[in-house]
């Protein structure tokens, strides 16, 4: 699929911030990508600290929070921890349980059933946490749509504290205290924390609350790492701070759990990352709620015993080589779907449908349908009378506006701008479709269905060093809003033969010569562009982004291909 090229113009300030920092022409460029401009704003960005974090009792009902938790802690009522069944809801509820259960013998945590429950505070969790005699429930990662639910906890005299990250809805619950940067008012300097690191800002209240050490709380700032690079939010402002620090913590975590996942997803000897997170530890989590039990996770990141933390990672393991037999089968169908009907392929946004899907990796597979057709798409899992649904979306297209336009069609629907769930009845499907294709149309220009490719700068391979490549890493952690810089090189000459490599034949291997200086490329996916090289080898342009490869001993940098054009398209 042809991409979009979007090279950033060259700054008026990218002198003076290489004069200011002492760095190189291209490093002062993707700074100034991101927003840094000063002194200040680049140690900020490349050496953030933890007392960068904001105050949390900035944050509006944080007072009324942590009041109620320290009284329910010097009163020894029972307290439970609502969390939702993803990595962000899990790593919430473990660290909230942690941090309350070192104060107290009393505490308890809940994780809904996904199939039975289906997302957020579910009226069976409010009749468990009245069995159990709880006086106060913590929800986290979910809550700020749950009127409903809050209300019957108020009816059964159990106080309800919402710690959550999703759009309000028009009406805000009955809780006793509402923290969500995002509600109207609240004034709390940084929106993009997600589930986890709103859990990490409570903590933090109550440890000053309380007068206890920080310490006690950032020992925990590895499942906070772990949630928020999982979630896929901003990794800019305190994500950042908190995923830069929160890497290092999880590489050295005294987690047992922790440390068997990393080692079930065979990161052992690997400096972990963002991508590790996201793409080797976060799935084998997420499969623990997506294939069954959710609270399995929270058990595992919670657990002392090693050889129960052996345990569960391998059951997680092999939960998630079920989940991705189920990923293909699904994506699958979906995909041939809709090249099998003329009306979806010429749809704007995708509404598909299915009583054979298994619901626990619908998300995923809306997310490559997403890659696959460049477009939002809606994949709902059908039982009876009641479709399931998650959704996702391509570029900057705001997906849960979308389906608040849509929102009559729906029994309920939660989310953000990238991602959202739904229930809806399975007679009102169709509806939905042509109507979401309608909004999708209405909001969208032809050009926002092409695949866009950020490039920060154009480079020459003469500026390609090891001192380059140790700043480029200091750039990390890399996420939304902070991807990993895309540079563009031109006017180069194939250098040898392009080779299709991998076990299934998909990848291409080539070398290039730029001014006498050649590289290695490697482009994943992308063995149908070797013919295109060969026929082409002169005044090529390569996207890429670069890295260290080292093999038998010996380091080499590498350009990692996004993209390439040849005479004809470039």
């Amino acid at each position: 699929m042809a991409h979009r090229w979007m090279l950033s113009e060259p700054s008026a300030h990218r002198e003076a911030l290489m004069a200011l920092i002492n760095v190189p022409g291209v490093i002062a460029q993707i700074l100034i990508n991101r927003g840094v401009l000063t002194f200040d704003d680049a140690r900020r960005f490349l050496k953030p600290r933890l007392d960068d974090l904001h105050d949390p009792f900035l944050m509006q009902d944080m007072d009324k929070a942590v009041d109620r938790m320290a009284t329910a802690l010097q009163r020894h009522e029972p307290v439970m921890v609502f969390g939702d069944y993803d990595v962000d809801g899990t790593t919430s509820t473990a660290l909230l349980y942690l941090v309350l259960r070192g104060l107290s013998d009393r505490v308890s945590f809940y994780i809904p059933d996904r199939l039975q429950e289906g997302y957020g505070l579910s009226e069976r969790g409010i009749d468990e946490a009245e069995r159990r005699g709880s006086s106060l429930i913590i929800a986290v990662d979910c809550g700020i749509t749950a009127t409903r639910e809050i209300d019957l906890a108020r009816t059964a005299g159990i106080d309800v504290i919402v710690v959550d990250h999703h759009q309000p809805g028009d009406r805000l619950p009955d809780a006793l205290a509402l923290l969500n940067p995002k509600r109207p008012g609240c004034p709390y300097p940084f929106k993009d924390l997600c589930g986890v690191g709103l859990a990490y800002k409570v903590a933090q209240a109550l440890a000053a609350r309380l007068d206890l050490p920080q310490e006690i709380v950032e020992t925990h700032l590895d499942l906070v790492a772990l949630g928020t690079a999982a979630d896929i939010v901003p990794l800019q402002g305190e994500n950042r701070v908190l995923v830069k620090h929160g890497l290092e913590e999880l590489q050295y975590s005294q987690k047992p759990g922790l440390r068997a996942l990393i080692t079930a997803a065979g990161l052992s000897d690997k400096e972990l990352s963002t991508s590790q997170v996201v793409f080797g530890l976060a799935p084998r989590l997420n499969a623990a709620g997506r294939m069954g039990d959710a609270s399995r996770g929270v058990r595992l990141m919670i657990t002392t015993d090693a050889d129960e933390a052996a345990r569960l990672a391998e059951e997680l393991n092999a939960e998630n080589r079920r989940r991705q037999q189920q990923d293909e089968l699904v994506f699958f169908e979906a995909r041939t779907l809709v090249e099998q009907d003329a009306c979806l392929r010429e749809a704007k946004g995708l509404v598909l449908a299915s009583d054979r899907w298994h619901p626990g990796v619908i998300g995923i597979v809306a997310s490559r349908m997403v890659e696959a057709f460049c477009r939002p798409a809606v994949m709902i899992a059908v039982e009876g009378q009641v479709g399931r649904g998650s959704a996702r979306t391509m570029g900057d297209f705001h997906l849960y506006d979308a389906l608040k336009a849509c929102s009559d069609l729906l029994v309920r629907f939660g989310g953000h701008r990238h991602a959202a769930g739904l229930t809806i009845r399975a007679d009102r499907i169709d509806a939905l479709r042509e109507r979401f294709n309608d909004v999708v149309s209405e909001r969208t220009t032809p050009a926002d269905f092409i695949p866009r490719l950020p490039i920060d700068a154009e480079i020459a391979f003469q500026e390609i060093d090891a001192r380059l490549i140790k700043l480029l890493k200091m750039l990390s952690p890399f996420g939304p809003d902070n991807r990993q810089p895309v540079l563009v090189a031109r006017d180069l000459t194939l250098a040898s033969v392009p080779s299709i490599i991998g076990s299934d034949r998909t990848h291409l291997k080539f070398r290039v010569e730029q001014h006498g200086r050649t590289l290695e490329a490697i482009g994943f996916g992308m063995a149908s562009c070797a013919e295109q090289l060969r026929s082409q080898p002169q005044g090529l342009q390569l996207a890429f982004t670069l890295e260290e490869n080292t093999w038998n001993g010996t380091t080499s940098f590498q350009l990692r291909v996004k993209d390439i054009k040849t005479g004809t398209d470039a």
